[in-house]
């Protein structure tokens, strides 16, 4: 009889609790719609405003209270940084520097996480160790030995005095490192039965396992190299070697003011290119989450 009870008890609690569950259900999702909208207007007013502004007169960008749409739309601000400053040139080297960093990051961070996660050597962890302790290092304590180095090697103002010190991948590899390690042992031990070699288990069994990872952070590190600005505004004296972050300092007039509708209409143009980045890549990374979902 007691046990009778005790069952008859437990599947009441369990009436309870799914009726619980069922009445909270709507308020959570309520509560989660609005999480997600309030979370899309601090990422979306900010860039439409940046839109908005680069279209306005110079009188209306400054007028009190703020106007959110421009009262005559011109493209003036796109005409002013385009020919204001050698803008071809700059977005040159951002392509340059973004695809060399990007690509070099890239490769390096695979190579060696597949390293430190499926190859056994002396040593191993005490590497590994060594790439942890890289991450908890800003790269502004570098800063100042890198210039020195860089500067008595005679690499100012060159491609490769900006992209050598900045190709560290130590985010990279810790990140892959990860992912190879969460691969079932199962799978990394038949293909190395079936006769895989090292670079054959990393090409046709570790990465297109780790594609939604490996997307995550190409996308990543394209956006940190697109956008990054104290290294190359230390190393660049000119638009030979500058790249955008730094043309968009120079859209100022003489006075000191910033003229916000031509940095505005700069700052779209150079966000472009990385959303384009983006929504090619976002594809790769959906085909990656999904994959596997459907058996068969």
């Amino acid at each position: 009889m007691s046990t009778m009870t005790r069952r008859i008890r437990s599947r009441r609690s369990e009436v309870h609790n799914a009726e619980a569950m069922s009445h909270s259900g709507p308020a959570l999702k309520t509560f989660g719609y609005l999480a997600m909208i309030v979370t899309v207007l601090i990422v979306a007013v900010p860039l439409f405003w940046i839109v908005v502004t680069s279209f306005k007169e110079r009188p209306d960008i400054f007028t009190q209270p703020a106007q959110w749409w421009p009262r005559h739309a011109t493209t003036d601000g796109y005409h002013n940084a385009v020919f204001g400053i050698p803008f071809g040139d700059y977005l040159r080297n951002s392509l340059i520097i973004t695809g060399i960093l990007s690509t070099t990051k890239i490769i390096l961070g695979v190579i060696s996480a597949y390293a430190l996660s499926l190859l056994r050597f002396p040593g191993r962890n005490l590497v590994f160790i060594v790439v942890i302790a890289a991450l908890m290092v800003p790269n502004q304590i570098t800063v100042i030995s890198n210039y020195a180095l860089v500067s008595q090697l005679g690499w100012r103002n060159t491609y490769q005095g900006i992209i050598i010190p900045l190709a560290g991948v130590a985010f990279g590899t810790f990140l892959m490192r990860n992912q190879f390690l969460s691969i079932p042992t199962e799978i990394i031990e038949a293909a190395r039965l079936d006769g895989a070699g090292p670079l054959k288990l990393l090409w046709r069994v570790a990465l297109p396992m780790s594609w939604p990872t490996l997307v995550a952070f190409s996308i990543i590190t394209v956006v940190n190299e697109w956008n990054e600005y104290l290294w190359p505004f230390l190393m660049s004296d000119d638009s030979r070697t500058g790249t955008l972050p730094i043309g968009l300092t120079f859209l100022q007039t003489t006075d000191g003011i910033t003229n916000w509708g031509p940095v505005m209409a700069a700052t779209v143009l150079a966000m472009l290119p990385v959303l384009v980045v983006f929504l090619v890549l976002q594809r790769h990374m959906i085909k990656g989450l999904t994959a596997g979902a459907v058996k068969g």
